[in-house]
This record gives structure tokens, sequence and C-alpha cells, in this order.
């Protein structure tokens, strides 16, 4: 056992060990607290268990829904109840230890570019649909960091305003302090409020899905089409090799295909867009990704684990 990784998301906490070859040696769930302390000993909780299980102090790489503040070290995020709190910081004090940070989304994008779907790709983005919306961007098998830390957020670009306009959609108040976002309308949460919007049915991303040739189909072309104006905003921006879809909704058949078809429509003249895919590593990309970037920091910045 080299290392390890904890995926941290709105709905469960996962931490992951893993052997020299990446393959995942033992796994350990809990579901994620609603408060913010309960969140931070949950987390070091998952810490305590890896050392236990591993009987060694491994590298630990925490893959956290939301993003931290390079300056000063606090969280924001809409989905964990952390914004406006020292998360890294408060861990590591009540862990004893130190751990290395990383977006979740990002930490996929990371996984699937050495060992997933953008394997053998020089340019990954992870596009991670489900209780929020974001990404990652990868090149040469390292994750592409900015000085604000904020790429990646993908979802907190703005909804295509022509399409918003053309259905005559409400704008709605995203959990990050803006308006109009497009993850309000394309993450799970947002499927479901648009099918409550045009429908006026309380019905789930499941039940959308398997309707979306039927009565709800209008609901899914409109998702259809603000998801790949996202994809086109990506496809002009990066460029990359390859978009690698995880989160929920990426487990709902045929849906790489909906937008490859989709995000076609949308780039200009007859240029060509990139493939679309679905992340092999499931539930385990997260998790799998943070423990590689620890292994990274590890290994070729010097860091103590």
């Amino acid at each position: 056992m080299i290392t390890a990784g904890i995926d941290v998301g709105g709905t469960k906490i996962e931490a992951q060990i893993f052997n020299d070859s990446f393959e995942l040696v033992s796994k350990n769930r809990c579901d994620s607290p609603n408060s913010y302390d309960a969140l931070v000993d949950a987390i070091a909780d998952q810490m305590r268990w890896v050392e236990a299980q591993a009987g060694e102090r491994l590298p630990i790489g925490i893959g956290s829904a939301g993003i931290i503040d390079p300056n000063t070290g606090i969280a924001l995020t809409a989905n964990l109840p952390a914004s406006g709190r020292a998360l890294p910081k408060d861990v590591a004090e009540k862990a004893g230890r130190g751990v290395t940070f990383v977006n979740d989304c990002r930490a996929v994008a990371l996984s699937e570019a050495v060992f997933g779907a953008g394997r053998g790709h020089s340019t990954v983005i992870s596009l991670v649909l489900g209780t929020g919306v974001g990404g990652g961007v990868t090149i040469g098998q390292r994750l592409f960091n900015g000085p604000t830390c904020t790429g990646g957020e993908f979802g907190h670009i703005a909804a295509a305003a022509h399409v918003v306009r053309a259905h005559d959609l409400p704008l709605f108040p995203c959990g990050c302090g803006r308006i109009g976002c497009v993850e309000t309308y394309i993450s799970g949460p947002g499927l479901v409020r648009l099918a409550k919007h045009l429908t006026d049915a309380e019905l789930t991303s499941s039940q959308i899905a398997a309707r979306r040739h039927a009565e709800t189909a209008e609901v899914w072309d409109i998702w259809c089409a603000l998801a790949a104006e996202l994809i086109h905003a990506l496809t002009v921006t990066i460029d990359p090799d390859v978009i690698v879809l995880g989160g929920g909704i990426s487990r709902i058949e045929g849906v790489a295909d909906d937008l490859m078809k989709a995000a076609k429509a949308r780039q200009m003249g007859s240029f060509g867009s990139p493939p679309i895919v679905i992340a092999q590593g499931g539930d385990a990309s997260g998790a799998r990704g943070a423990a590689y970037a620890a292994w990274q920091e590890a290994n070729f910045q010097g860091t103590d684990a």
C-alpha cells in the first residue's frame, strides 16, 4: 500500500487505499454530515481508518467538493457545509497530520487522464454532472492549476442566454452566490428543476431520463442544449483531446451520445468536436485521483505525508 484518497461529496465520504499499481485494496464509506464540525470529524475519522488499515503513514489526498482560496485557505462550496471555513487547516489539526487537498472534479480529471478513459491523450477535461457541476483540466497527466484555483469551476459559467430566452426559463440562484449559473440547470437537481418548470411534475432525474423519448422529451432536449453550449465553450477555450463525463448523470444510458450529437450541432462551421466518453473509474475516480495527487506531491515535490 502506497497512498490513499478520500472522496468528500455532498452525499457520501469514501476513503480508498491503493497499492503500488494503484489498484484498490480497501475502502470505507460513510454518509456526509450536515454540519461543519461533524464533517471535519468524519474526514479525520476516515484518515485514521486509512492509517489503521495500512499500519503506516501514507500520503493521503482529499478530493472535496468546492474550492479553497489559495490566499486565505477558506473554502467556498455549494454542496458541503464548509463555505467560509478553513477546511484543510481544520482537518489537518483534527487528524494531527498533513494532507493534500484537491477539488473532487479535478481529481476525476487526473484519475481518468492517468488510469481511465483519457489515458493516452495529452489534454483531458473532466465534466462531472452530479449534485453540482464541475471539472478539471489535465495536460500531460498533470493537473493544470492557475493562480486563483478556480479553473475547472465549469458549472459557474453563465448558462447560454439564447437557450434560456428561447424557452422562457427562469434564472435560478446558485449556491455559489451568483444567479443563472449553468449548474442550476444541468446538474442532477437542475434537471429536476427544469422538469418541474416545464411540466409542473415532480420527477427524479432517473424518471426524466427513462421518459426522454416520450413525455419528457422537451425537458431532455433543453437540458442537452444547455449542456452542449457549455461543452462548446470548453471546446473553443481549451480544445481538449477528450471530454470525460462523470457524476450521477453520466450513468444515464446513452447520455454521452446525446451530448455528442448536441455538441456537434453547436460547433462552428465544419470543425470537429472532441469525443465525449464516460469515466471508467466510476465512484472510484475521485478518490483515486486525490490519491494520485498526494502521491505526486510526496514524490515530486518532497512534501512530507
